[in-house]
């Protein structure tokens, strides 16, 4: 039996890509999930009856406080945040209109940190478990997604702090770092589009079905870092060891 049954967890995002595909695999596992994103009806294509949907924009402090004020109200606990939501920006750092810089960064970066914020009691409670879901691209920075990967890699650094911060509380803290991933990511992403190269990789993308498998084994198996697909770590590895040679080549 999986460890997440029975548990109630909030996962944003969840109406399509990662997110959609997290709501199958946690559900097989008996988990109870509130369900949030922007887009209702699609929330409520894959919901159950057990489950809560919460449709509304997280770039919104008032609507993020109403959704743990909701679903501490309908359960009575929390068990487990799921940080999915994000988008990409294909903007050049140089170009980067500032008020997209502050929308991404209170989507990537800021609608985790306050909802962390906001259920720390209940998952101190409940000895449950936080995860971030940054990028590749919060390990190694990609230039054609400069502040993506800036908010990403604000979310790698929290997630460590956070960690070591609730240790002694029992709280498992996850950090998952997805490659290429076939979802409509770049479709949904602001500014000009991918290189041609980046485009094409595309059919080397694993599928948001193992992905979300990934992210859930390593929920039950309480890792504190999820790489997927594992040969993800080999550019991280590049970058780290041989800066100059990877910098040259990106």
């Amino acid at each position: 039996m999986s460890p997440l049954r029975g548990k109630i967890l909030i996962l944003t995002g969840a109406s399509e890509g990662i997110g959609a595909a997290l709501v199958t695999a946690l559900r097989a596992r008996g988990a109870t999930l509130i369900l949030v994103a922007r887009n209702e009806a699609r929330l409520r294509e894959n919901a159950t009856p057990h489950d809560l949907v919460l449709a509304g924009d997280l770039t919104d402090e008032a609507f993020r406080v109403k959704l743990v004020d909701l679903a501490t109200t309908r359960f009575g606990k929390i068990d487990g945040l799921i940080n999915n939501a994000g988008r990409g920006s294909y903007f050049s750092s140089l170009e980067t209109p500032l008020a997209e810089a502050r929308a991404l960064f209170e989507l990537n970066f800021f609608a985790p940190f306050h909802l962390t914020q906001l259920v720390a009691q209940h998952i101190r409670a409940t000895r449950g478990t936080i995860v971030n879901v940054s990028s590749i691209a919060g390990q190694i920075p990609l230039p054609w997604l400069p502040l993506y990967s800036a908010s990403k890699f604000a979310l790698a650094s929290l997630t460590s702090t956070q960690r070591v911060e609730l240790r002694r509380d029992g709280v498992h803290v996850m950090g998952v770092f997805p490659g290429y991933v076939n979802t409509g990511f770049q479709d949904n992403a602001a500014g000009s589009k991918p290189p041609d190269s980046v485009v094409k990789g595309k059919r080397y993308a694993v599928s948001a079905a193992a992905c979300a498998e990934a992210i859930v084994k390593g929920m039950e198996q309480r890792r504190h870092t999820v790489v997927t697909p594992r040969a993800g770590m080999i550019p991280v590895l590049i970058a780290r060891l041989f800066p100059a040679f990877f910098e040259a080549r990106f």
